[in-house]
């Protein structure tokens, strides 16, 4: 039965590893088709090849959510297997709406929530300080990086190519655009990806009881290869928000939110800290187009997509807890 269940957990993990490649993939290649520098396949497998790269650079991600949020040690796999379905779930709806919300914060709310509602002291299992610390913290603080950094780089370009003509920027930001692009794509592997395999090694260990949290190597190729082929399915319909209904994008726009992005979600990476990557190169967006002007931000669709991050950690919360209760009630 346990190897069952393990086996549930982590053909779940890889869906939702995969949904988050599709789902997040306009994090990294948006900027590139709207601006037209790449083709939309190009694109795409160019994005899934660096994200599959970036998801076996690191592990701190990884061990944040396998043993940095919630006690594993009063755990069930029901537990972790409400978790993701509530994640999947969640990622599947946003995704079908167009809005680009945070894939990470789906699951760190759905984990929290099947924790607190699997059992009468639930509060007591997760670790509130480090909740605060590594999420509520970063939730605020990295799309106001997001704005202030995208906005201040994208001042500083404009004073240093004002004397030059359009053409000329356009192709040379066209080419750095790629290299950023690709940085961006592999900042997006080493944060995100690193989710799953933490639920898929705090699953293992449950299971197989061992002294410290470690990610096997295969779960690590596996978890990439699942969130590079999620970027190669796509996820149109948030690269069309990303890209062309929040503001329309040159190429040395693209480059200075994409460069901000990648230096917050790299730093944070680096600290263990799973931050939202869609907020932050949305953020950066807001802030790059900001400098044209402030109408040039079409702020309803902002609106929506800020409306969705806020609620996206209380509704999966709610609705992993409410999955929980129904496994606890109804089934068991």
């Amino acid at each position: 039965m346990a190897l069952t269940l393990l086996v549930v957990v982590v053909v779940l993990a890889l869906i939702f590893d995969y949904i988050n490649g599709f789902h997040d993939a306009a994090n990294a290649i948006a900027t590139v088709v709207s601006t037209r520098i790449m083709r939309p396949a190009s694109a795409v497998v160019f994005g899934a090849a660096l994200n599959f790269v970036g998801a076996l650079l690191g592990t701190e991600v990884a061990a944040t959510i396998g043993k940095g949020l919630v006690d594993a040690t009063t755990l069930s796999m029901q537990t972790i297997i409400c978790t993701l379905i509530a994640a999947i779930l969640w990622n599947l709806l946003t995704w079908y709406k167009g809005l680009p919300t945070s894939s990470s914060h789906a699951l760190i709310g759905s984990l929290l929530g099947a924790t607190f509602f699997a059992s009468a002291d639930g509060n007591q299992h997760i670790m509130w300080a480090a909740v605060w610390e590594k999420i509520i913290v970063p939730m605020i603080t990295s799309p106001i990086l997001g704005i202030t950094i995208g906005f201040a780089l994208m001042t500083a370009l404009t004073w240093m190519v004002y004397r030059m003509k359009l053409g000329r920027i356009n192709r040379l930001f066209g080419r750095l655009q790629i290299v950023s692009a690709g940085f961006m794509a592999l900042s997006h592997g080493l944060n995100d990806a690193q989710k799953s395999m933490g639920i898929i090694a705090l699953a293992l260990m449950m299971t197989y009881p061992q002294e410290s949290f470690s990610v096997p190597l295969w779960v690590k190729i596996a978890c990439a290869i699942a969130m590079g082929c999620g970027t190669m399915s796509g996820g149109w319909r948030i690269i069309r928000t990303l890209g062309n209904k929040m503001i329309k994008l040159q190429p040395i726009h693209g480059f200075a939110a994409e460069t901000t992005a990648t230096a917050i979600i790299g730093g944070a990476s680096l600290l263990g800290i799973p931050v939202s990557t869609t907020q932050v190169i949305s953020t950066s967006i807001m802030g790059v187009g900001a400098t044209k002007r402030l109408s040039a931000v079409r702020w309803g669709i902002v609106g929506n997509i800020i409306w969705a991050w806020v609620l996206t950690l209380p509704l999966t919360f709610a609705f992993a807890g409410l999955l929980t209760w129904v496994y606890h009630h109804v089934f068991k």
